[in-house]
């Protein structure tokens, strides 16, 4: 069942009623309900996760440029397209990937074009889900809750959350310990998202406006509930409330340690874009500076989640005599500097190997551009992941831009976000099976993007690897592994064919773009030569293996 509007804004009105801000930002505490505070929580390593929410929905087709699609793209949007020569034009990511997937980042996004040649960003292009859905209130929802729009894949909860309710049963009444002193997550957004509600209770966040208030507040709010709750729906709401308001005093001390303890290093955070824009305070690089001191401090909280507004672009997106300048100019500048100086900040900290970060948003924009210098709501869109623990590249190819390829000028996905959050949850967090499987992710195991370096040699290289296939183990046995990479989802047929052709085995099955696994029983076929058919998108591709 989806979230109802009503609904929502009861839950953020319940945060904001009890926040608390540390440097001036607001923050909420991820309560016992936060699925991705849980799997935090449960990882064993000391690393951390900050996601960042381009909140309203960006425009990928003017952040990430297609340059083999150029000529496509500039029809469909000649108003607002980026130029590709001359002064501010976009500036190519990277010449040496496949054709089809070469791009151009926009002109205010040097900062990204920095840490990229370091190394220190994956791109993954033309990211979404099946039948995506354009409403800011239920696309927000549907990549929180960790599902889609079909019967199979909606919850009512967070992804978050449900790790945390299967894994931990006993937050929040045994935290904080020893062993976890602080918050297993913080959002510094204001609001509640529904990333951190379970099937029962609300998640409560505290809001004043600086630590030492935020200290002095909670430290003086009662801690005693009432003597007995209304047998109601409502009374057991209103006891969550004041159990976590409880919680939250317990963990006061705490942050005000962890704050006072922290320093930031002599990195300057951009505040402001430099030049003329609606939109030109830059509210990411505080939360950003804030996350760096309270690791600073010692803090061992394990996912932070941050927003930065105004994607929204109906209307004025760009400036009408200049389209690289303008809202969304300024926001890109913003966020690419804030997290340019964020992992400047860590590494002279000694902090950036233990943090991982990645866009998000709730969905794209349309292809064509409207008559008001703006984009409406659409589908698909990049994502951008940082750190310096990457197998950095271009996940991808551009999206297709033709008539035929649109569907009422919408980007068809090619990646399903949930094979990004499956890495994160087994790669970054070296999560278990159970943590998959308790997410709703465990599907995705054999899909997953390998954007966390892990060590070994990936058959799959980002950008570097079209249309692929591999056979293991060859010679084989019984069971043969069957590994493809696929430059676009779709339909894959394996078939296993003799030496004069006969098809003995087949398979048909739903291939998804990058590393697909897949296994074919050949213990019934006689001692042989064979070939694996694989067939996508009427192309064909052979490779041989013996059986023993």
């Amino acid at each position: 069942m989806a979230m109802k509007r009503r609904h929502f804004i009861k839950k953020v009105a319940y945060g904001g009623a009890a926040g608390l801000t540390l440097g001036g930002v607001p923050v909420n505490l991820l309560a016992a309900n936060s699925l991705l505070a849980r799997f935090a929580a449960d990882s064993l390593n000391d690393k951390v996760l900050v996601f960042i929410q381009l909140h309203g929905g960006n425009d990928g087709l003017n952040t990430l440029i297609p340059i083999s699609q150029y000529d496509e793209y500039y029809n469909l949007r000649p108003n607002i397209a980026i130029k590709h020569t001359g002064t501010r034009s976009y500036l190519e990511v990277d010449n040496t990937v496949e054709e089809n997937a070469r791009v151009g980042l926009h002109p205010e996004m040097l900062a990204f074009k920095e840490m990229y040649d370091q190394g220190k960003v994956a791109i993954i292009q033309n990211v979404g889900y099946p039948d995506m859905n354009l409403s800011h209130f239920r696309g927000r929802d549907v990549v929180f809750m960790g599902g889609d729009e079909s019967g199979d894949n909606q919850y009512q909860s967070g992804w978050m959350g449900r790790y945390l309710n299967n894994i931990y049963p006993g937050y929040p009444d045994d935290y904080p310990n020893a062993t976890m002193e602080d918050p297993l997550g913080i959002e510094l957004s204001g609001t509640l998202s529904l990333a951190f509600h379970r099937e029962n209770g609300i998640p409560i966040g505290l809001n004043i406006g600086s630590p030492e208030q935020f200290y002095q507040l909670i430290s003086s709010v009662g801690v005693d509930p009432p003597i007995a709750f209304p047998d109601s729906h409502a009374g057991d709401e209103l006891r969550y409330i004041m159990e976590f308001e409880k919680k939250s005093n317990q963990y006061a001390g705490r942050l005000r340690d962890v704050y006072d303890a922290g320093s930031n290093s002599s990195v300057e955070y951009p505040e402001v874009y430099p030049y003329a824009s609606p939109i030109r305070a830059n509210n990411l690089s505080s939360q950003l500076k804030l996350i760096a001191r309270l690791l600073s401090g010692g803090i061992k909280t394990k996912i932070f989640l941050c927003r930065i507004g105004g994607f929204d672009t109906h209307g004025e997106q760009v400036d009408e005599n200049d389209p690289s300048l303008g809202v969304h100019a300024a926001l890109l500048h913003n966020l690419s500097g804030a997290v340019k100086a964020f992992y400047d900040d860590l590494n002279n900290l000694d902090l950036d190997q233990r943090v991982l970060s990645l866009t998000f948003t709730e969905f794209g924009r349309r292809a064509k551009s409207n008559d008001s210098y703006g984009t409406d709501h659409g589908t698909a869109t990049p994502v951008f992941v940082f750190g310096t623990q990457l197998n950095n590249g271009i996940y991808g190819v551009n999206p297709g831009l033709s008539l035929e390829d649109l569907h009422n000028y919408n980007l068809v996905y090619n990646i399903d976000y949930r094979q990004i959050y499956t890495s994160v949850i087994q790669d970054w967090f070296e999560g278990d099976n159970q943590a998959l499987i308790d997410t709703g992710f465990s599907q995705w195991v054999d899909t997953k993007l390998p954007i966390v370096a892990t060590g070994g040699t990936h058959v799959y290289a980002p950008g570097k690897n079209p249309t692929s296939l591999y056979l293991y183990p060859n010679p084989v046995d019984d069971l043969l592994y069957v590994q493809y990479n696929l430059e676009t989802r779709g339909t894959v047929s394996l078939n296993v064919i003799d030496g004069s052709g006969r098809k003995l085995k087949s398979l048909r099955q739903e291939g998804f773009f990058g590393p697909n696994t897949t296994s074919l029983d050949v213990s019934d076929l006689q001692n042989g030569v064979y070939y694996l058919q694989m067939i996508h998108k009427g192309k064909r591709m052979n490779s041989s293996f013996m059986k023993l």
